[in-house]
């Protein structure tokens, strides 16, 4: 029997957006993904060892969980994203996380893919090319991708039927406005879910609106945002302000598109309250649960109040 081929999916950076994807595209190729560990205080270190003390926080966790599938697998898969098309760019981190990683880590085999719309590089292309390095049969390699997408559109469209649930709830609703791969990283934004779920508070998640919708508000709140990802979480904020208790702005240092998105949102928001918590290798400390609580204790005393 043929050997499977072993590819390592670090549990970091896009890993929150499109897992879905590379599962089906991957396991429907016939590969088996190797999976990281969940983000602890080693790979912090491990990755804060790797970085140049300026990167941002989640750049340093995904070079820490590279290094945690060295020698595990055949490829680790590490794609390079530019933009989705004018006007769609993405941070410079995604572009530049190839090169970074392909020069600390020369002797891994990379698995890769390169989407720049404004190049002729699309998704569909790229996961064709990608796709032959595993698996010749271009027919399954077209149609594990659709079908990873299609997957993948289920999935957000559930999210979005639980996120309108949830509004329809009478309990206190705080509305975390971060990117996914912060919120539910199981170092950074573990303990906030908990927290929150252990106080019968629910949760709306700002990268589950739906994604054109989202666009279309953080485009009417401003029209010079830079990158998709970041008016993908910010147009949150303009669609559910009404319907709220609070609204967390959660980022990880030293980010410096959320410290200006974010601030740009925090000024034009009215009658909500609001807390900006920043992020560093720091974050599991007593100090932030005791900001949370003050934070809960405002909301639950303006309800109480209206």
């Amino acid at each position: 029997m043929k050997k499977k081929i072993k590819i390592g999916i670090p549990r970091a950076f896009l890993y929150y957006r499109n897992y879905i994807l590379w599962k089906t595209f991957f396991e429907g190729l016939g590969c088996t993904l190797i999976l990281s560990p969940l983000t602890n205080k080693n790979i912090i270190e491990d990755g804060k060892k790797l970085s140049v003390d300026e990167a941002c926080l989640p750049s340093k966790i995904y070079l820490g969980h590279i290094s945690q599938l060295v020698s595990k697998c055949d490829y680790i898969l590490v794609p390079r994203i530019c933009n989705y098309g004018r006007g769609n760019r993405v941070c410079m981190k995604f572009n530049g996380i190839y090169d970074v990683v392909r020069n600390l880590f020369p002797d891994i085999s990379i698995l890769d893919y390169n989407i720049d719309n404004l190049h002729f590089k699309f998704e569909l292309t790229e996961f064709v090319r990608m796709g032959f390095k595993v698996n010749k049969n271009i027919g399954k390699i077209v149609y594990y991708y659709l079908l990873g997408k299609y997957k993948e559109k289920r999935q957000r469209e559930i999210f979005s039927r639980e996120q309108i649930n949830t509004l329809k709830s009478n309990s206190l609703k705080v509305l975390i406005v971060a990117h996914p791969y912060v919120i539910y990283d199981n170092y950074l934004g573990n303990n906030i879910i908990k927290y929150f779920k252990e106080n019968d508070i629910d949760i709306l998640y700002a990268d589950r609106l739906n994604r054109k919708e989202a666009v279309s508000y953080a485009e009417d709140f401003s029209k010079t945002l830079y990158f998709l990802y970041s008016k993908e979480i910010i147009g949150s904020v303009f669609c559910y302000k009404e319907a709220i208790d609070g609204i967390i702005f959660l980022s990880s240092f030293p980010c410096g598109p959320d410290s200006l998105v974010n601030e740009l949102a925090i000024r034009l928001v009215d009658n909500v309250p609001m807390i900006n918590i920043i992020l560093d290798e720091s974050s599991a400390t007593s100090g932030l649960m005791t900001r949370l609580e003050s934070f809960v204790d405002i909301i639950k005393a303006r309800r109480k109040n209206d």
